[in-house]
């Protein structure tokens, strides 16, 4: 089954060299419902974790969450909009894990103007995201799985549906605290789209990443490659913004280019139960900058804890140039 998930993993990346660049009306998908890897960068694919969470960005990791362990998650997005959601996992047996959970995002009320821009009323906007997931425990060390995901998007009288999936690869090494991790996320399609005729493709990505815990230092690494099959000039932002052609630049050098997929972070570990994060992302710094904040909107931080049966989470980022975001964890094993 290994092989068969790789393949998968090999055909997928294939299709996803002739879909389209970086933008797309589905961007929730790229939320982390993880107050511990949003602290990280946001994008962390090898993260081993205790919680129930933990395979929303690589199904493979929820073989290592818990038996009968429910999270809660809540982020404030930017003003006037929220993201939350719950998840629960279920093993079966030694080697099957179940996943199921769900995501809503509120964008807040609107002003709905006429063509002449004046106001005639307000609207509202929302997402609604519910997925499942399977994983499957290949070996002592290597996991696999797969999430399918319902995407709702309503705006005013407006909505649009589309289908999601994710596979996900794992190695974990427990004695030397090395994970090492490849996911393909949100391959699928729109079935329904705002206006009839009109339709956008989900935001596709493949990663890479690892994670390495030091032997005598109580610190974990984590490195990922994001969108590592996306190298057209369209896909890169500039770290210097130019008016000429807003933040995008054809002849970036290849540094420049690689900086733009990756994301790294840190966990400090003072005890099993404890861990302080940071984390930075390369080109959401890249990207907000090049709307006008500052190059440090690319760290994240944050922190959590483990009591008993309870797990607590919290987290700083910028997603958004309207204003930063704080995100709370509460996971809870049965």
């Amino acid at each position: 089954m290994k092989y068969t998930l790789l393949s998968l993993l090999l055909v997928a990346t294939c299709f996803m060299a002739r879909a389209q660049e970086y933008s797309s009306s589905f961007n929730a998908l790229r939320l982390p419902v993880s107050s511990h890897v949003a602290a990280l960068g946001g994008q962390h694919i090898s993260l081993i974790e205790d919680h129930p969470a933990v395979g929303w960005n690589n199904p493979a990791l929820s073989a290592n969450a818990s038996d009968l362990s429910l999270g809660l998650n809540f982020m404030t997005y930017f003003s006037g909009s929220s993201w939350m959601g719950a998840h629960f996992v279920k093993a079966l047996g030694e080697r099957h894990t179940l996943s199921v959970g769900a995501q809503y995002m509120h964008y807040g009320s609107m002003d709905e103007t006429d063509a002449l821009g004046n106001t005639i009323g307000k609207f509202n906007a929302k997402d609604i995201l519910i997925g499942g997931g399977y994983s499957y425990l290949l070996s002592d060390r290597w996991s696999g799985g797969a999430n399918l995901k319902f995407y709702f998007s309503n705006l005013a009288d407006y909505s649009s549906i589309a289908f999601a999936l994710d596979l996900g690869l794992n190695y974990f090494d427990e004695e030397n605290d090395f994970s090492l991790s490849a996911a393909l996320q949100n391959l699928g399609t729109q079935v329904k789209s705002y206006d009839d005729g009109l339709r956008t493709h989900l935001p596709l990505t493949l990663s890479l990443g690892f994670s390495k815990g030091m032997a005598h230092l109580p610190i974990r690494f984590h490195v990922t490659l994001a969108d590592i099959t996306r190298w057209k000039s369209s896909y890169f932002v500039y770290p210097d913004k130019d008016e000429a052609n807003n933040g995008r630049n054809k002849s970036i050098s290849l540094g420049t280019r690689m900086l733009n997929h990756l994301v790294v972070g840190i966990d400090v570990l003072p005890t099993d139960y404890l861990y302080l994060s940071l984390g930075y992302n390369f080109r959401r710094a890249y990207e907000l900058k090049a709307a006008g904040s500052s190059h440090w909107a690319g760290i994240s931080a944050g922190g959590g804890v483990q009591i008993k049966r309870f797990q607590l989470g919290i987290s700083y980022a910028q997603y958004h140039q309207a204003g930063n975001s704080l995100q709370f964890n509460v996971g809870y094993t049965l």
